[in-house]
């Protein structure tokens, strides 16, 4: 059996933060005794990725998400327990450690603005000391993924947001990372933007096996791209396992949409209606009676379609964190 690419034993990040009141007399007391609170950013958690996975790691603003991807790409130290990416600790910045992970943050800039992003990636290419050959190689992969060949040229602050992040992301990869963190890579683009750096995410783990922890408060991002989620929440992991498990164990109902022939009708007695729209009404109803109610349908009322599917991804996340904050997980 292989060995992990990335192993957390009780990691956490604490920070403490000195507060006061509002006014002049809080101030001058504060002057002579600050008030402390120590926030848990992160909170002892235990991770452990295997070669190749895709992992979602989600949770709310605030949850821990980037400052765990900060700890495991050597930008910060933890305060407590440890960690092993490809087997080095990351905060101690080796150079083969460097050459074999990179962070890619949604709203983060690493291209130069006012040259074209070309001469970035040759300075990278100084940077991590790629060989000529491998780099044009690597260069022209992104460039025919990524659909870069009328974007490189032109100047950084002339590209849309949408090609700047694949601009950024192809930089990014040049040196050929067996571990990526991506930290909101299709934040603020459009659909079809969003759609195509999930497009080439997969197509970069197929090619190069390449370890991916992923954050997205984009759930297309997520269920394109992960079998496995990681749920934080106020620095504590409240789920990590299968994304199907995880729609199973959380969601004990499913939503039947049908079209109806004769136009609009009354179906409450089929389940609960959560949406009506023209011709068109959705139910919600508890999953083990789903085949029933959709017999039932079928059976008594002339309908031209029907369809069956899942609540939404971020409806069960919400579920999720309802419980983590009552501690209630039960099944």
């Amino acid at each position: 059996m292989s060995q992990p690419v990335i192993q957390l034993q009780q990691l956490g990040k604490h920070y403490t933060i000195h507060e006061r009141e509002a006014g002049t007399m809080a101030a001058v007391r504060s002057l002579f005794k600050r008030r402390q609170r120590v926030v848990k950013a992160v909170d002892g958690i235990d991770l452990t990725l295997n070669p190749g996975e895709v992992v979602g790691f989600l949770g709310a603003n605030g949850a821990g998400k980037t400052t765990t991807l900060k700890m495991l790409s050597g930008l910060l130290h933890p305060t407590i327990g440890q960690a092993q990416v490809l087997g080095f600790q990351p905060w101690k910045r080796e150079r083969e450690f460097l050459a074999n992970i990179t962070l890619v943050m949604g709203q983060r800039n690493q291209l130069v603005w006012d040259i074209p992003a070309a001469d970035s990636f040759e300075l990278n290419r100084v940077i991590f000391r790629i060989p000529p050959r491998q780099y044009r190689e690597t260069l022209d992969e992104l460039v025919e993924l990524l659909d870069l060949a009328e974007l490189i040229r032109k100047p950084v602050r002339n590209l849309s947001l949408g090609e700047r992040m694949k601009c950024e992301i192809a930089g990014a990869l040049l040196h050929r990372p067996q571990v990526l963190f991506l930290d909101e890579p299709t934040l603020g683009l459009d659909v079809t933007a969003q759609r195509r750096i999930r497009r080439f995410i997969a197509e970069y783990n197929r090619r190069h096996q390449a370890t991916v922890l992923l954050t997205s408060h984009y759930m297309a991002d997520v269920e394109a791209l992960c079998e496995r989620v990681v749920i934080i929440d106020h620095g504590k992991i409240l789920f990590d396992g299968d994304l199907a498990a995880l729609v199973k164990r959380f969601s004990p109902h499913k939503t039947i949409t049908v079209e109806l022939a004769a136009g609009r009708q009354d179906l409450s007695a089929y389940g609960e209606v959560i949406e009506v729209s023209g011709a068109h009404v959705s139910l919600r109803v508890p999953q083990a009676e789903t085949p029933e109610v959709a017999g039932r349908l079928l059976a008594d009322l002339p309908i031209t379609d029907l369809t069956v599917a899942d609540p939404p991804i971020e409806a069960i996340i919400d579920e999720i964190f309802i419980r983590g904050a009552s501690n209630d997980f039960s099944a």
